[in-house]
């Protein structure tokens, strides 16, 4: 199976570091990051699409995709 994940989050340390971990875990970076700007809490907001390869396992919606 290949999963899917899109990580959103204020553009700071905190999403680099969740991103970071997703990497270890095996997720690999898919397209480009995008950066736009909340203006009602005023700051910008990162995404970054990650993606992996999970061997032996048959997608089902209800999974939690972020525990592979």
């Amino acid at each position: 199976m290949r999963a899917y994940r899109y990580l959103t989050g204020k553009d700071d340390s905190a999403f680099c570091h969740r991103v970071t971990a997703m990497l270890n875990k095996g997720w690999e970076l898919y397209g480009s990051p995008t950066l736009t700007f909340d203006p009602v809490k005023g700051h910008a907001v990162c995404g970054q699409a990650v993606v992996k390869e999970v061997p032996g396992v048959d997608y089902e919606p209800g999974m939690a995709l972020g525990e592979l």
